[in-house]
């Protein structure tokens, strides 16, 4: 079970919420309806999707809605859960959205100030599995600041790479570097890897194989391979978003080939 500092963690899925009303609120009217990198979702899906998980978050119901059994970018339960969602609010005006994302941001806000560190050891459902609330919220600081990078590249409005938000949305990426490498990529016991991520978003993430793959503090020698990559690159890798820039590998190039191949685990 994953125990995080409360106070911490409240911090940074605020600053999440900051950030992406304040984006949204800031969008043209005609900027709702442009594509993202989600499949199948324009900005006005990302929006709604955020509604939609907050309200969950919140014990609220799903919206009662027929979806068709054949959406090419849904592939299970959670994924139907979200285009029930999207359905909901796809035919209602921006203003409407914006006001009841803003509602239930600021009802999520009250929910969380009424929660402590006992609440947040305990366990919960998460994407990832069964895991404490502490963890649920992190994982929800990502998605929300996921899908703020999603809308600023649609719009063309790049930023919110440094602050409270993207770096505990690295924090939760880091933490399934090991799944990634050894459960996806198949790197072989005594190997390790090392994400070296350059700009806004820098940082070492270093993992090491044995019986299986964890993230270490530091490794015990020169690591098996060495990938360099701007920090948001590999945040758009992790995320399924696609390519804009450059991994440079630096030692076993197959291994390292077969970790960047693997990167995408959050589509």
């Amino acid at each position: 079970m994953t125990i995080l500092d409360r106070d911490t963690t409240v911090a940074a899925v605020e600053a999440a919420f900051d950030g992406f009303v304040e984006l949204v609120a800031g969008l043209d009217p005609d900027e709702w309806a442009l594509l993202t990198d989600c499949p199948g979702w324009t900005v006005q899906d990302v929006v709604s999707h955020i509604i939609g998980t907050e309200a969950m978050m919140l014990g609220r119901p799903t919206p009662e809605v027929t979806l068709p059994d054949d959406l090419p970018h849904v592939h299970n339960d959670i994924g139907r859960f979200n285009e029930e969602w999207v359905e909901h609010y796809r035919d209602r005006p921006p203003a409407e959205v914006l006001a009841d994302l803003k509602e239930a941001v600021a009802a999520r806000r009250l929910a969380l100030a009424d929660t402590d560190q006992a609440a947040f050891d305990q366990e919960s459902f998460t994407p990832a599995g069964p895991d404490t609330l502490g963890r649920m919220t992190r994982i929800r600081v990502m998605d929300i600041w996921f899908h703020d990078q999603d809308i600023r590249l649609a719009v063309g409005r790049p930023g919110h790479l440094t602050g409270p938000a993207p770096t505990t949305a690295l924090d939760e990426v880091a933490a399934i570097m090991g799944y990634v490498v050894g459960k996806r990529a198949g790197a072989p016991a005594g190997s390790s890897v090392r994400f070296d991520l350059t700009g806004p978003l820098s940082r070492r993430i270093d993992v090491e194989v044995g019986d299986r793959a964890r993230v270490v503090e530091h490794l015990d020698g020169e690591p098996t391979v060495t990938l360099t990559v701007a920090g948001d690159h590999f945040m758009r890798l992790v995320g399924g978003r696609g390519a804009n820039g450059e991994v440079a590998v630096a030692g076993d190039r197959a291994l390292g080939a077969a970790v960047v191949d693997n990167l995408d685990v959050l589509i």
